[in-house]
């Protein structure tokens, strides 16, 4: 395999890397990785042709990095898909990563958190810290439909948990609550028993498996009681975005009584954009939020809102990934599905 880029390196003396080897492959550098450690799922002929590429180049893996690879890094990575402004508003992964390291500290675990933009920046660091051996497993988050992720994880040999919904057909285990729908019915009932019949909810983006489904079972709720949604506005769960959303609602000839959010942090957001407004909470607006995460209880009013216990979710995953990771630790127990948690930002309707 006398190619270009191998001519080019050996006139220059360059010291070969793993992406030339991989480039002159035309693989990537999570399958040279595979090749040379027997990890994952490669065919023999790509196998082969790795190898070959390697060889015309001169490369082969170091001892050092050979020996991480085989070695237990006992770190786990969290890789989140988020704009930095939108994470740094919502407090909703504090509280995951405060379970997961409840867990993973005390038995030696560390989490190495990485943001990135779009999936193939993901997929492309994946590759990179299977790889190189940074890290022994991965928790993901905010699962789509087709989502590439889970089984370009088992391709890497990587083992990994799935946040969301339990799911038996998942290519990797799933952690967290069981009918995630059962929060918005039972909210929207506590709305109508308020009196509510104009009920709008402003949701997150809609690619994501959660939010597709919270809304869908919001509109269903309301058709079932021979309701139509007042409005469903999907946003990108930003503050901007959320205020935005709630005062175009609010400017609407029939506005809403009550709204629901897709999570809390948005909730906090509309509850201030109808105060500026003029508007009193609840007696002029009723307002629910979903994830029960810690600023609710200290608002005013305080915020009724679904408990989908964040930090219960992140231990019981940090258990799940150990698990597979060979360590010694028994399943965490949660609840069997979400709960409303009733307080103050609800009243009757006028």
């Amino acid at each position: 395999m006398n190619t270009p880029e191998a001519a080019s390196r050996r006139d220059s003396g360059a010291r070969p890397t793993i992406k030339a080897v991989a480039a002159a492959a035309g693989v990537s550098t999570a399958a040279v990785s595979q090749a040379f450690n027997a990890k994952g799922r490669i065919s023999e002929a790509t196998r082969r042709r790795i190898q070959d590429a390697a060889a015309e180049l001169g490369w082969s893996p170091s001892a050092t990095a050979t020996a991480l690879r085989s070695a237990r890094t006992r770190t786990l990575a969290l890789v989140v898909r988020r704009p930095t402004d939108v994470l740094g508003a919502d407090p909703h992964f504090s509280e995951l990563i405060t379970g997961l390291e409840g867990e993973l500290a005390p038995r030696g675990y560390g989490l190495l958190l990485h943001l990135v933009t779009d999936v193939a920046e993901e997929s492309a660091l994946y590759e990179r810290l299977a790889a190189e051996g940074r890290v022994d497993g991965a928790v993901l988050t905010d699962a789509r439909a087709d989502d590439p992720r889970p089984p370009l994880l088992r391709g890497l040999g990587l083992p990994a948990v799935l946040l969301g919904a339990p799911h038996p057909d998942a290519p990797v285990p799933t952690v967290g609550l069981g009918n995630q729908g059962a929060g918005i019915h039972e909210a929207v009932d506590h709305l109508m028993e308020l009196g509510h019949r104009r009920i709008a909810y402003v949701s997150g983006p809609g690619e994501l498996l959660h939010t597709g489904l919270r809304r869908a079972v919001f509109e269903e709720t309301l058709l079932l009681k021979g309701l139509a949604p007042a409005a469903v506005l999907s946003t990108d769960f930003s503050e901007a975005a959320a205020v935005a959303a709630t005062e175009e609602l609010l400017g609407m000839a029939q506005r809403p009584t009550a709204v629901m959010y897709a999570n809390d942090s948005m909730a906090v957001c509309g509850i201030g954009a109808a105060q500026r407004a003029g508007l009193s909470v609840p007696d002029d607006l009723s307002v629910v939020g979903y994830d029960n995460l810690p600023v609710g209880h200290w608002l005013h009013p305080r915020l009724t809102t679904v408990d989908q216990q964040v930090q219960r979710v992140g231990a019981a995953a940090a258990r799940a990934l150990l698990a597979q990771c060979g360590e010694d630790v028994p399943p965490a127990a949660l609840d069997e599905r979400p709960r409303l948690v009733v307080r103050e930002s609800t009243g009757p309707a006028r």
